[in-house]
C-alpha cells in the first residue's frame, strides 16, 4: 500500500474508535502513532508519539489556555456574573424586555472575564432564568436566550477556542483576540434586535419590570462593571500593544481576578481548591486532545493527506467563497456529532492548508470557525449549551429549543455578515498590529 492509502485507512479507523467510547485524544494518539509506524518503522512511531506528548505537556506557549481557564473558574465561583447581571438589571430592567437585553450585556461582560462559554451558560441559567421567571417572562425567551448567550462570547477575548486555533495554526493569538471583538459586539446587538422584535410581535413574552430603581442605585452599581472592564482592558490591551505575551497576559488576568475576589472577600480556600481542580481536569482533557491532534497531524502529513485535500479543494470548479462555505458546513456537520472543540482540533490541521492555498486570511478563518462553534453549541445532537440550560433550569428541551431558534438565526446572520465583509473581523487587528 502507498502512503495515501494508509492515510485514508487511518482516518476511517477513527470513526469506530470514536463510536467505541474511547476518548478522542487517545483515539487520535493511537491512529497517529500506529499510522506513522506503518509509514516508517515501529521505533520511529514510538519516538514520534513520545516527543509529541512530551511537547504538548512542557511547551511554554501552551500555558496560555490553563491560565485563562483558571481565571474563568475563579470568576465563575466568585459570583462575578451575578453582580454584572445586577448592574444590567438596574440600568435596563425597567424597559420592556430590558432584563433579557441586560442578560446579553452581562453575559458578554462575564465571558470577557471568564473565557468559558459553558461556564457562562451555567451561570446565567442559575442567575438570570429564575429572575426572568419571577417577572413573568416566557420560558422560551428566557431559556433560549441563556442557552445562546453563553455561546455568543466564544470569540470574545480571552477566547479558549481562539487560543487553541492560534496554537494549531501558529497564528498570533493577539490578532485573533482583536479579530473577535467586533463580531462579538455585532452578535450581541443582533440578539438584542431579536428580543426587541419578539416583544413587538408578542408583548406578553416579556412584561415590564415595575420595580423602582433610583439613579443613586444605578450609579453605585457601576464600579462592579468597572472591575470587569478594567481587567479586560489590561489583559487584551496589554497583549495587543505588546506589553506582554498572551501567556503573561493570562497570568496577569488570573492574578487580577483573584486579587479582586480576595479584596471583596468572595474567594475562600475551599472555592480556590475547586477552581484549581476544575481547571486541571479540563486542561488535562484539552492537552490530550492537542497531543493527539499533533500525532495524527504528523501521520497525515507523512501520508500527504493535507496536501491532497488542499489540491482537491483548490481544484474544484467553484468560486473560492463557495468552497469556504463547504468547509464551514463540514465543520458544522462534524461538530454536530463530535464535541465542537474536539472537532476543531481534529479537522483544522487537515483543512487549514487548503484555506491558506485558496488565499484566505487565517485570522478571518479563525473567527469563522469560532462562529461555527457558537452555532454548533446550540444545535443537536451535541448541543452542550442546551443541555446545560436544561439540567439547571429543569425546563423541557422542547421549550428551550423553540426559544433558541430566533437567536440561532441571528448567529447564522452573523456568520453571513463576516463571510461577506471580512473587514468586520480584520479591521481591529490591522489597526493594532501595523
Amino acid at each position: 500500500m502507498n502512503e495515501v492509502t494508509i492515510g485514508i485507512i487511518g482516518l476511517l479507523a477513527l470513526f469506530p474508535l470514536f463510536a467505541s467510547g474511547l476518548e478522542m485524544g487517545f483515539s487520535m494518539m493511537l491512529v497517529g502513532s500506529i499510522g506513522f509506524a506503518c509509514l516508517s518503522s515501529p521505533h520511529a512511531g514510538m519516538i514520534m508519539a513520545g516527543n509529541e506528548l512530551y511537547g504538548a505537556i512542557v511547551n511554554y506557549g501552551f500555558v496560555v489556555f490553563p491560565l485563562f481557564m483558571l481565571m474563568g473558574q475563579i470568576g465563575y465561583h466568585a459570583g462575578i456574573a451575578g453582580r454584572l447581571y445586577g448592574v444590567a438589571n438596574k440600568w435596563v430592567g425597567h424597559v420592556p424586555g430590558g432584563l433579557a437585553m441586560g442578560t446579553v450585556g452581562a453575559a458578554m461582560g462575564f465571558k470577557a472575564v471568564c473565557g468559558s462559554g459553558a461556564a457562562t451558560t451555567a451561570t446565567f441559567a442559575s442567575v438570570a432564568v429564575p429572575e426572568m421567571d419571577r417577572l413573568g417572562y416566557d420560558q422560551r425567551l428566557s431559556t433560549g436566550l441563556v442557552a445562546c448567550a453563553g455561546s455568543l462570547g466564544v470569540i470574545m477575548p480571552p477566547s479558549i477556542l481562539l487560543i487553541i486555533f492560534g496554537i494549531i495554526t501558529e497564528q498570533s493569538i493577539g490578532k485573533l483576540f482583536m479579530a473577535g471583538v467586533i463580531p462579538s459586539l455585532i452578535g450581541a446587538l443582533m440578539f438584542m434586535g431579536v428580543i426587541y422584535g419578539w416583544i413587538r410581535i408578542n408583548p406578553k413574552v416579556a412584561p415590564k419590570n415595575t420595580e423602582l430603581v433610583t439613579w443613586r442605585q444605578r450609579l453605585t452599581s457601576l464600579p462592579e462593571l468597572g472591575w470587569a472592564l478594567t481587567i479586560f482592558i489590561v489583559v487584551v490591551g496589554g497583549i495587543t500593544k505588546g506589553y506582554f505575551t498572551p501567556t503573561e497576559g493570562g497570568g496577569i488576568g488570573t492574578i487580577c481576578v483573584l486579587l479582586m475576589c480576595i479584596l471583596k472577600k468572595e474567594m475562600t480556600l475551599k472555592k480556590y481548591i475547586v477552581c484549581m481542580t476544575e481547571t486541571l481536569r479540563t486542561v488535562g482533557m484539552i492537552t490530550l486532545l492537542i497531543a493527539g491532534s499533533f500525532m495524527l497531524g504528523r501521520f497525515l502529513t507523512a501520508a500527504n493527506i493535507p496536501a491532497i485535500v488542499a489540491e482537491w479543494l483548490v481544484g474544484l470548479p467553484f468560486n473560492r467563497y463557495l468552497i469556504m462555505v463547504m468547509i464551514l458546513v463540514f465543520y458544522e456537520i462534524g461538530g454536530s456529532f463530535i464535541d465542537d472543540l474536539a472537532f476543531v482540533i481534529l479537522a483544522t490541521p487537515v483543512l487549514y492548508p487548503a484555506v491558506v492555498k485558496l488565499g484566505f486570511d487565517p485570522i478571518w478563518f479563525g473567527v469563522l470557525v469560532g462562529v461555527q462553534f457558537m452555532i454548533g453549541s446550540v444545535i443537536p445532537p451535541v448541543a452542550i449549551n442546551i443541555f446545560i440550560t436544561k439540567n439547571i433550569t429543569k425546563v423541557p428541551l422542547k421549550t428551550i429549543y423553540r426559544g433558541s431558534y430566533p437567536f440561532l438565526i441571528a448567529l447564522v446572520g452573523m456568520l453571513i455578515l463576516i463571510l461577506l465583509f471580512p473587514q468586520i473581523a480584520l479591521w481591529l487587528p490591522s489597526l493594532f498590529f501595523k
